[in-house]
């Protein structure tokens, strides 16, 4: 602890604790594919800020782009955009972005204003009339960007992993100091249900939880819940599920009730808060801890709740993050169950 700890800290920290935006993908609806708007396409592209990840034809395009997940901004250029510029010397652009998550909403808005008003000043170096480009800015999902449809999902994935790894991998921990998991097991209850037995009732504490942050959500933030709630229940059940046998394998491989707890809260609570997009995008990360992200639940979890509960998707929208947290509770399982018997043989 008195090493470890400050390094993993300050690596972390270091690396994701960043308000810029780096290579983030957007989109682009170039209706008029003059001139100028290549220029200031050419512009984006050369800027460490954004990579256009589509070139759609279509502006009906859009609202399918951002339900998958694949941009965060969009950048429609309007028919005639350099003859307005020319003969008008003003002409518009719209940028539409995610603002489920307000704080990149704005600073990518902010991007691309900078960069529209550097060609904007480029064009007019050689004109007795300035020319004007006017960004017109709309913001998906939360319009008024609000904190609480940031936060709220990063909280349910905070107190759900918390509360189901940190409880079930001392409780288990806790019979084995006192020495009577070894009585629980030679009773005619098989060690399957002993195990079984002790996850129940942080299951249904976790239920709890959910049901008063949803309703907090709705009931004292004005957080409607726009997709499903029953899949929203599903969804969540799915992650308590995973957490519950991610605690079962901290147990297994924890001798006491301190250990189990260092390794649950250094375990679940950084990577909650540092590498599931919760608090930072994990587009600004380096490589590494990007692709350290992915086995961390709380970051697909955390998708999860955005699309169903933010934007309304149902689970054709989901799929893959759901599958990919099934497994890591069907994987966390099979080795927790596998260590357990190994370690009371």
């Amino acid at each position: 602890m008195l090493f470890g700890l400050p390094v993993v800290q300050i690596v972390l920290f270091g690396f994701a604790l960043t308000n810029e935006l780096k290579n983030a993908n957007i989109a682009v609806v170039d209706n008029s594919k003059d001139i100028a708007t290549q220029q200031i396409i050419n512009k984006m592209e050369g800027s460490n800020f954004f990579h256009v990840q589509k070139t759609l034809t279509n502006p009906s395009q859009i609202d399918a782009a951002f339900k998958s997940g694949k941009i965060k901004l969009a950048v429609v250029f309007p028919t005639n955009f350099n003859q307005d510029l020319l003969h008008l010397n003003k002409a518009s652009v719209q940028v539409i972005a995610d603002a489920s998550d307000p704080n990149t909403a704005m600073t990518l808005t902010n991007y691309i204003s900078s960069i529209v008003t550097d060609y904007q000043g480029q064009i007019s170096q050689n004109s007795a009339i300035p020319y004007t480009i006017i960004p017109e800015v709309r913001m998906l999902y939360n319009p008024d960007l609000r904190g609480a449809p940031n936060f709220v999902p990063g909280v349910m994935a905070m107190v759900l992993l918390l509360v189901c790894v940190m409880m079930t991998s001392v409780s288990i921990v806790r019979e084995k100091e006192l020495g009577t998991m070894e009585i629980l097991l030679v009773s005619p209850v098989k060690p399957l249900m002993v195990i079984i037995s002790k996850a129940i009732p942080y299951l249904i504490l976790s239920w709890v939880n959910l049901a008063a942050i949803l309703l907090l959500s709705v009931y004292a933030l004005d957080l409607p819940i726009k997709g499903s709630v029953p899949l929203l229940v599903v969804e969540s059940t799915i992650l308590i599920m995973t957490s519950l046998s991610l605690g079962l394998l901290i147990s297994t491989i924890t001798s006491s009730q301190q250990s189990a707890m260092f390794a649950s809260m250094l375990g679940m609570m950084l990577p909650t808060m540092l590498l599931s997009g919760y608090m930072f995008p994990i587009e600004n990360m380096p490589v590494v801890l990007q692709v350290i992200s992915n086995i961390v639940p709380a970051k697909w979890y955390y998708i999860i709740v955005k699309d169903v509960m933010l934007k309304g998707l149902g689970f054709s929208a989901i799929w893959k993050e759901t599958v990919i947290l099934i497994g890591m509770t069907l994987f966390f399982l099979v080795i927790a169950l596998r260590n357990f018997k190994i370690r009371l043989e």
